[in-house]
């Protein structure tokens, strides 16, 4: 598996790529839909585009981050290592993001949106800021 190890490492960083992508294009795909009337046109086509981003795109992204940062993990030296760990905990906040986005797809879909522009806007952040975080744990390895 050693021989594998950077092409599983790219195709890591080709998924991470394409996941936080996604988490950061559909919170603004809410910030827009929040300005349309239910059951217009244009409100039907967001609901199209946000199903669409989350089920053919961010989902799938996701779950081949985990499979072949997992897979990583298990083939490689950092193991045990405290910045991994924390880097982890980063990862299972993006992932509890993604959870997030996924039920406001759902509340959009069946014209239940609850929340406002400005709160969409604020959440757009959180995904950039904990990835901030992954790569500063990934590339610098502080501990």
């Amino acid at each position: 598996m050693a021989e594998y190890y950077l092409w599983i490492k790219a195709f890591h960083i080709m998924a991470v790529i394409a996941w936080m992508a996604a988490l950061l294009y559909l919170p603004r795909l809410f910030v827009y839909h929040t300005e349309t009337i239910p059951g217009s046109a244009e409100s039907e086509r967001f609901k199209i585009m946000e199903r669409r981003l989350l089920r053919g795109i961010m989902t799938p992204a996701m779950l081949a981050a985990w499979i072949l940062g997992l897979t990583l993990i298990f083939t490689g030296p950092y193991g045990t290592a405290g910045w991994l760990h924390a880097k982890l905990a980063f990862v299972l906040g993006l992932s509890g993001m993604h959870g997030i986005f996924a039920k406001f797809t759902k509340d959009f879909a069946s014209d239940a949106n609850k929340h406002s522009q400005r709160f969409y806007r604020l959440l757009n952040e959180v995904p950039a800021l904990l990835m901030v975080a992954i790569v500063i744990l990934a590339v610098v390895k502080p501990f």
